[in-house]
């Protein structure tokens, strides 16, 4: 009987996950050119607020207190909509780290500049294709307890 709950509650969780008018899907970009997109991440100059491994700019943008860093070891991959999301909703999901360090504003929004507007489509895929790749992950650490015996 416990069987058959947590596969009907199952299923209900992940049915839920793809029906409706605001379900991702069957929504998919383009591949990215990650060359085009390094051009992207340069015109745009995203280093004003951003540190990349690699790319040394020293201006910080004067609402921040410093830099919002990108790429670099992580215990969970960053997926390819995590990093569209990033671009074009920035404010969508902000780690509490983020919230504590100064890059919200006063109501818990991102200060990133909105590109919606600015950037094509295009641009925002090849802009991931580059940074998709600066996230290495880094295999998680488990601690070796010592076994006791009775």
């Amino acid at each position: 009987m416990r069987t058959i709950y947590l596969a009907a509650t199952a299923a209900l969780y992940l049915g839920a996950c793809t029906q409706g008018p605001d379900s991702p899907r069957g929504f998919s970009l383009p591949e990215g050119d990650p060359q085009a997109g390094e051009a992207v991440f340069i015109a745009y100059q995203c280093l004003a607020c951003h540190s990349l491994k690699g790319y040394e700019d020293t201006d910080i943008a004067p609402q921040l207190d410093k830099k919002v860093p990108l790429g670099g070891d992580v215990t969970k991959i960053k997926t390819y909509a995590e990093l569209v999301t990033s671009v074009i909703n920035p404010s969508h999901k902000i780690a509490m780290g983020y919230k504590r360090e100064g890059y919200t504003d006063e109501q818990g929004q991102s200060k990133m500049r909105n590109y919606n507007d600015v950037m094509t489509v295009t641009e925002m895929v090849n802009l991931v294709a580059f940074l998709q790749p600066q996230y290495q992950l880094k295999p998680f650490n488990r601690t070796n307890y010592p076994q006791y015996f009775p």
